[in-house]
């Protein structure tokens, strides 16, 4: 005879139910995401860090620009043509000018040949606190928006509250100035006696604080002089410095 009590615990036991095979699965992966929500968790930490690390540099350095205009109040340099010592200069017009001149023949360009040798005295004064770094600079010499040459600069560091004179060179060695900007050079050396010309160019400077440069600041000078050809001197002279800001 069956046992009622065995058949009835057979019939419990095989309708318990089983999980499906999409549990057992699930069951197996979770480790594998419990690592990937870490990871993403770590990265975003260190996202996070990093962003306040670079705010914080970010106010450092501009704590410390606060300090250097509020305490240092850096002013802008000042630069003046002091000298102009004029060792040459000659113009004459071209043997082709001349001779079609002469000849009334209107077909020739005109022309003419500029030559010059002046030495350019800077002078660099600097009313700050602390020093300036300037570097190289090349400033070009034009007459008439006509470029001649180019008076070069050299690197140089100016102490705190300090005058300094820079010293730099023009020559210019049979320039050929052609058409109508012949014309007037050779009408203002022959008949006015006096040759304007321009100076100008940038020159980048450098603050100083405590032996370590700021970031690079921008300045334009611009200087006019007019050369008297006959006395071989300086009869004018303006000069500036505009456009540097701290």
């Amino acid at each position: 005879m069956t046992n009622p009590n065995n058949h009835a615990n057979g019939d419990h036991h095989s309708n318990r139910p089983y999980p499906p095979p999409e549990a057992r699965r699930q069951r197996h992966y979770v480790g594998p995401s419990i690592s990937t929500s870490s990871s993403a968790a770590s990265f975003k930490g260190c996202c996070c860090c990093l962003f306040l690390l670079l705010t914080f540099l970010a106010l450092l350095a501009v704590a410390i620009a606060l300090v250097v205009v509020l305490v240092l109040k850096p002013k802008k340099p000042q630069f003046d043509l002091q000298q102009v010592v004029v060792q040459y200069l000659l113009v004459a017009p071209a043997a082709s000018a001349i001779g079609a001149t002469v000849g009334g023949g209107g077909a020739s360009s005109p022309a003419a040949y500029l030559s010059l040798n002046i030495t350019l005295l800077l002078m660099a004064d600097n009313p700050n606190k602390v020093g300036i770094r300037y570097e190289a600079a090349a400033l070009d010499v034009m007459y008439r928006g006509l470029p001649l040459g180019v008076a070069t600069v050299p690197r140089f560091e100016q102490p705190a509250r300090s005058r300094r004179l820079v010293q730099t060179r023009v020559v210019v060695d049979r320039f050929n100035v052609l058409q109508s900007d012949a014309l007037n050079l050779v009408r203002d050396a022959a008949l006015n006696d006096r040759v304007d010309l321009r100076l100008t160019g940038d020159v980048a400077a450098k603050i100083l604080v405590f032996g370590i440069p700021t970031p690079r600041v921008q300045a334009s000078v611009d200087c006019a002089v007019a050369i008297s050809p006959r006395k071989q001197s300086l009869t004018y002279k303006q000069c500036g410095v505009d456009g540097l800001n701290f």
